[in-house]
């Protein structure tokens, strides 16, 4: 019976890892995208062009997933805010949302896009970095109880035989 309860949950675990995953490749090429687009806004492309340029260049399942919402969004003649938020929504990573969000406020409301698209990108890469710095940390962390444990060893290993020979001696 717990071997069918524990069989039962092993998956879940395993997909909750792979979402993670996902999320952070997404995070991740969310935050090149965005570089690449206010590149493309400074040789004044518009905001829709930069970001159909943006997306076109990097590789891997986050992006083809971005430039699916966007095709998605040309196709059906529709604002591609509204689809970069609802992905962003469906796949639970908050900066698409809030950069449709932006991304539509721009488009409306004819907002200052660049400089803010460019503070977006610093604070993702900045976010990054210190969850890579954290993960470093912790890593470093648990490492430490076996180094500890490894110059337990070495030591005995070393000690033994004159401890050994200091109480065969008495």
């Amino acid at each position: 019976m717990a071997l069918a309860a524990a069989l039962f949950f092993v998956p879940d675990l395993g997909l909750r890892k792979q979402a993670q995953r996902r999320r952070r490749e997404m995070q991740h090429t969310l935050s090149l995208v965005l570089d690449l687009t206010v590149i493309a806004l400074a040789g004044g492309a518009g905001v829709q062009q930069a970001l159909t340029q943006a997306v076109a260049a990097p590789q891997g399942w986050a992006a083809g997933t971005l430039r699916h919402a966007l095709h998605v969004a040309q196709l059906t003649r529709t604002s591609p805010w509204t689809h970069l938020g609802d992905l962003g929504r469906q796949l639970g990573v908050s900066d698409l949302v809030e950069l449709a969000s932006t991304l539509s406020l721009a488009g409306s409301e004819g907002a200052k896009i660049r400089g803010s698209l460019g503070a977006k990108a610093r604070a993702m890469r900045r976010r990054r970095i210190s969850e890579a710095d954290g993960a470093a940390q912790a890593a470093t962390e648990q490492m430490s109880l076996p180094v500890v444990g490894l110059f337990a060893a070495f030591l005995l290993l070393i000690g033994y035989p004159a401890l050994a020979h200091v109480l065969s001696a008495t």
